[in-house]
């Protein structure tokens, strides 16, 4: 396996790094955010009302799309372990 190829290895798990992790951490601080700013304009400072919608949110994210990011996931070590 050249050096070229170990590159383009890399680079392929970053892009599916960021695919599958991306949306989710986007996501989770798009709600964080909004929940940060109810918070200050409404003076109410609860660790559960930051908590909770989060992991609501990360958790629909999951449902649906966690079946196209195991199929990703699945494709990219089949390609790995087809070049071994």
């Amino acid at each position: 396996m050249t050096n070229e190829q170990i590159g383009e290895i890399i680079y392929e798990l970053f892009v599916l790094i960021l695919q599958i992790a991306g949306p989710l951490l986007v996501i989770s601080m798009i709600v964080g955010i909004c929940i940060s700013i109810i918070q200050a304009a409404t003076q109410i400072h609860e660790q559960t009302i930051t908590f909770v919608p989060k992991l609501l949110v990360i958790g629909l994210i999951l449902v649906f799309g966690g079946g196209r990011m195991m199929e990703s996931l699945a494709h990219f070590t089949i390609q790995i372990f087809e070049l071994i």
